[in-house]
């Protein structure tokens, strides 16, 4: 089964929601909101790809995606749905906006225009009422993309940032902000 335009996917581990968390030998729920977009599950394994699709995506690797992908959400008369990315059983589609990384032998590679930025720690401040933890609008590249090196920026690099440009994420346990391309204005 191959769509002609979609990736087909479903859930990694078999559930919409990342709500679950083990602690020795106990499972707790960590939150029971269907409407908390930071418990929705972000990673789908790829079930197939779109026809003639010549990328380098392939059959059971693993998408990082947007928050929306698995959720459920009620309509105007307080039924239950799933999104618009919902095909059947446990599988779902995706376009080529609808996620920002891929995962091929245990390494993450960014897709078209998006990277990924880790956040550096915050610097001492002399100044009185300045409460962060991270320093504002600087990071590293964790994840660069094809058109951030063709511009001279690799992993590794500090960068400057736009504000509001920070959509966070955790990847392999890491606090990672998702950027556009023009959203790095400035190598350090």
């Amino acid at each position: 089964m191959q769509s002609p335009f979609y990736f087909i996917v479903k859930p990694l581990k078999g559930r919409r929601y990342d709500n679950i968390k083990n602690i020795g030998d106990v499972d707790f729920i960590t939150s029971v909101s269907k409407e908390d977009h930071k418990t929705s599950n972000r990673y789908a394994k790829v079930v197939s790809t779109p026809l003639n699709y010549k990328g380098e995506i392939k059959k059971g690797d693993i998408l990082l995606v947007h928050h929306n992908v698995f959720k459920f959400y009620y309509d105007m008369k307080g039924r239950e749905k799933s999104g618009k990315s919902y095909f059947k059983d446990d599988l779902f589609f995706i376009d080529y906006d609808q996620f920002f990384m891929y995962q091929k032998n245990n390494s993450w590679y960014c897709h078209d225009k998006y990277c990924f930025v880790k956040p550096i720690p915050k610097k001492e401040y002399y100044i009185e009422g300045v409460n962060v933890n991270e320093e504002p609008l600087h990071g590293i590249i964790k994840y660069s993309n094809n058109q951030l090196e063709s511009l001279g920026i690799f992993a590794g690099d500090k960068v400057c940032f736009t504000p509001n440009s920070e959509y966070e994420f955790s990847v392999d346990n890491e606090k990672l902000y998702r950027m556009f391309t023009d959203n790095i204005t400035v190598k350090i």
